[in-house]
């Protein structure tokens, strides 16, 4: 059996690289590993193959980055060949990136079976690509594996046969479990006391130059009370030279590159609040019982409204404010045990996905 994994970005690698290894551990099963490129400089891409010990990837498509579209469209002819070449049984797409949508749609007119990992999240948000890719790679996807509850009840809403989907917990909590060992915190923030992390990367908040200078006036105001580490995306810092936003010079607002997975984790971990837009960092502070403050309308992870430690606080400055000085007020409470986030996710992907035909 030959299954065919492609990656484009960040958060597929945390998702892939877990299910990569225990398909390992069946000797019928052949993997070939298929990056687009999505994310394509080394502290977006190379670093984080190499701390998740994942393979050097098969095939590099390197698209590169472009609008939604034409990255999309890119993605599409430069995977047909790549398919048509190595003829798998099985494509696996991972979350919501434009290179899940764009290699699903290839597979299907292709007659190629394909699966998707973190199936059924829905934020009911149409302005989101990411919602766009979601809806439509479930619709052309044979097998669906879920993180949660909620993601069933909207694929079977969604017309989906109760047969092709299978709940079997969030495959990145997987890596974060096998890698929280390893996570030390860098040697420059060990003496940083209390913090908050922030990390912002979604359109509709970094390309609207306003508010993300009412933003970077906040956080400057905030780290008053605690020193607030700030790991700033391309895109971000783009626009934050674009808006001539720079933060008060004060030392306890830092604005970082972007950092390694490790680096990353450990940061988390450590914090005392995180402030984000992300939704996998949503997940990964309800698994580490860190409160997050999501500055987004929506989210397609409720489960970490409800069971996590997540706050949607809007893309409202002032609420943000508030919820800030409240959490940073308080001691971390106790996380919670979100169901099958157990860090097995990928073996029962593996299981299902291994069966002969």
């Amino acid at each position: 059996m030959h299954i065919l994994h492609v990656v484009g970005a960040r958060p597929n690698f945390m998702k892939c690289a877990p299910l990569l290894r225990a398909l390992r551990q069946f000797s019928q099963v052949r993997q070939t590993l298929v990056h687009t490129g999505q994310h394509y400089d080394a502290a977006m891409s190379d670093v984080f193959f190499r701390q998740l010990a994942m393979p050097p990837p098969d095939v590099n498509l390197a698209v590169g980055s472009a609008s939604q579209a034409q990255q999309t469209a890119e993605v599409m002819l430069r995977f047909e060949p790549v398919l048509l070449e190595r003829n798998p049984e099985w494509v696996v797409v991972y979350g919501d990136v434009n290179s899940t949508v764009a290699a699903a749609l290839v597979a299907c007119k292709l007659g190629i079976r394909v699966a998707h990992v973190e199936a059924g999240l829905r934020s009911r948000d149409r302005t989101m690509p990411e919602e766009i890719n979601r809806v439509l790679t479930d619709q052309v996807s044979d097998l669906l594996f879920t993180p949660s509850a909620d993601a069933d009840d909207n694929l079977r809403r969604e017309g989906i046969e109760t047969q092709r989907i299978h709940r079997v917990g969030n495959v990145m909590i997987d890596t974060l479990v096998r890698l929280i060992p390893q996570a030390a915190m860098p040697s420059e923030f060990a003496n940083a006391g209390r913090f908050v992390l922030a990390t912002l990367h979604r359109p509709a908040n970094v390309d609207d130059l306003p508010w993300l200078r009412e933003m970077l006036a906040t956080l400057t105001e905030v780290s008053r009370d605690a020193q607030v580490l700030f790991p700033v995306h391309p895109r971000t810092a783009k626009r934050l030279t674009e808006a001539n936003a720079a933060p008060i010079t004060n030392g306890r607002l830092r604005l970082l590159p972007p950092l390694p997975y490790l680096e990353f984790l450990a940061l988390q971990q450590n914090a005392q609040v995180v402030v984000t837009d992300s939704g996998g960092i949503q997940e990964e502070t309800s698994y580490l019982g860190v409160p997050c403050l999501t500055v987004r309308e929506n989210t397609e992870r409720p489960i970490t409204l409800t069971e996590g430690t997540n706050t949607l606080v809007g893309r409202d400055i002032p609420r943000l404010r508030q919820e800030l000085e409240r959490l940073l007020a308080q001691p971390r409470g106790t996380p919670r045990q979100i169901p099958l986030w157990d860090g097995h996710a990928a073996e029962r992907i593996a299981q299902i996905l291994a069966q002969p035909s």
